[in-house]
């Protein structure tokens, strides 16, 4: 038996990563990645942004500095201002993906033992970030606007819990796997319950840019200017992953100077640096081409998708499901009614050649689940009808055994 630490004795992988397999199945519609469409990729802009990054080959092709390239990091400052925040050059990080900004606050800040707050359901790689980390993972209940906050502040005002908790994480807009978003009032709540506590408010932000229909809501990095003192006790993620292409393997990580100092520690001994050659990329895509103009029609081809989505499992099941809209991101978060398992579903839909993710992949505990999460962003609106009306006779094939 090799020596493995205790984490990876039997460690899970991902249950989202496990259905990749049946990509390749012929005829196979995919509900199941939250990978953005392929077919919107600016290629285009992007390759002519390759181009004229490698004009200067020493950056492009030597190691760069472990805090990101200058031109990638100011314009990621300058992108921020635009989402409403000013953020100085000690409280920013270029990382391999916001995954990894993540990965590295779990590495400076979680021990074996401690207590995290999570939302739930939540995204499958946190909570494997948490549990490979050791972490006591303490689910948040959320609901149409989010996280709840009345739950989670009688939870810290009840005497159970001891100690207090080392961070709250959570996806705030659009969120993976529910689409929710926590609303203005419930954000600037929650902005003074990690003032008042002093627990680090991890705030989870790829999806945001992808808003379709409804009314905008500043990050909570941004609310942090209207509650005093609590922008010490947030971090935000982000990423070019969603609104650009995940082949760069770009995000960034914005807190205090001290967390962000140790995360440049930590990331050292992990990659030395993200790729400079995929960084230049993207500070000259970021400089040279109309990023803001290019997602409004990536969301507005989304929001299409979405409506197709939604308007097909209204005709397709019916009563039988129940589902908010999102107003945004890449997913509906969907229930079946009464005794279903979604888990034993997907066995059926795989026959039909449709795949989602079972509801139970997006829970710290293991469990049953009559939900699912579908997501529209990679099939077309005709594969997404054709996908649920498959999905519906997956669905009276297992309710005839």
């Amino acid at each position: 038996m090799y020596p493995f630490v205790k984490a990876f004795t039997n460690p899970q992988g991902s249950p989202i990563r496990e259905l990749f397999k049946y990509l390749s199945k012929p005829g196979m519609i995919s509900f199941s990645g939250g990978s953005p469409a392929s077919d919107l990729f600016d290629v285009d802009g992007l390759a002519k942004a390759a181009r004229s990054a490698f004009e200067n080959k020493e950056a492009c092709l030597q190691y760069g500095a472990t805090g990101g390239s200058t031109a990638l990091r100011r314009h990621v400052i300058d992108l921020m201002e635009k989402r409403g925040v000013r953020v100085d050059e000690s409280e920013l990080l270029i990382t391999t993906g916001s995954q990894q900004g993540l990965d590295l606050v779990v590495r400076i800040l979680i021990e074996p033992s401690d207590i995290v707050y999570i939302d739930e359901p939540a995204y499958p790689a946190t909570v494997q970030a948490f549990r490979l980390a050791g972490a006591t993972m303490v689910p948040m209940p959320s609901d149409e606007r989010g996280l709840n906050i009345d739950a989670l502040e009688e939870q810290l005002e009840s005497g159970d819990v001891r100690p207090r908790p080392k961070l709250i994480y959570t996806v705030p807009t659009f969120a993976n796997p529910t689409g929710a978003t926590i609303s203005r009032e419930r954000r600037l709540r929650l902005l003074e319950i990690a003032r008042r506590y002093e627990i680090l408010l991890v705030e989870d932000d790829p999806y945001s840019e992808l808003r379709f229909s409804g009314e905008e809501i500043p990050t909570m990095l941004s609310l942090s200017e209207e509650v005093s003192g609590s922008r010490e006790w947030v971090v935000h993620l982000s990423s070019l992953s969603k609104i650009v292409a995940p082949g760069l393997r770009v995000g960034w990580t914005v807190g205090p100077a001290e967390i962000v100092r140790r995360c440049v520690i930590a990331k050292q001994t992990a990659d030395l640096c993200s790729p400079p050659w995929t960084q230049e990329i993207a500070a000259s895509y970021m400089r040279d081409e109309d990023l803001g103009g290019y997602v409004q029609q990536v969301s507005a081809v989304y929001g299409a998708k979405c409506r197709a989505m939604c308007e097909a499992l209204r005709s397709e099941l019916g009563d039988r499901i129940e589902f908010g809209q999102p107003e945004g991101g890449l997913f509906v978060w969907a229930r079946f009614k009464g005794n279903v398992d979604t888990a034993r579903l997907l066995t059926k839909a795989i026959e039909q050649n449709v795949i989602f993710v079972p509801g139970a992949a997006f829970y710290a505990k293991p469990q049953v689940s009559s939900a699912l999460r579908l997501s529209y962003a990679t099939a077309s609106i005709d594969e997404i009808q054709e996908g649920v009306r498959r999905l519906a006779r997956a669905l009276a094939i297992l309710k005839e055994q």
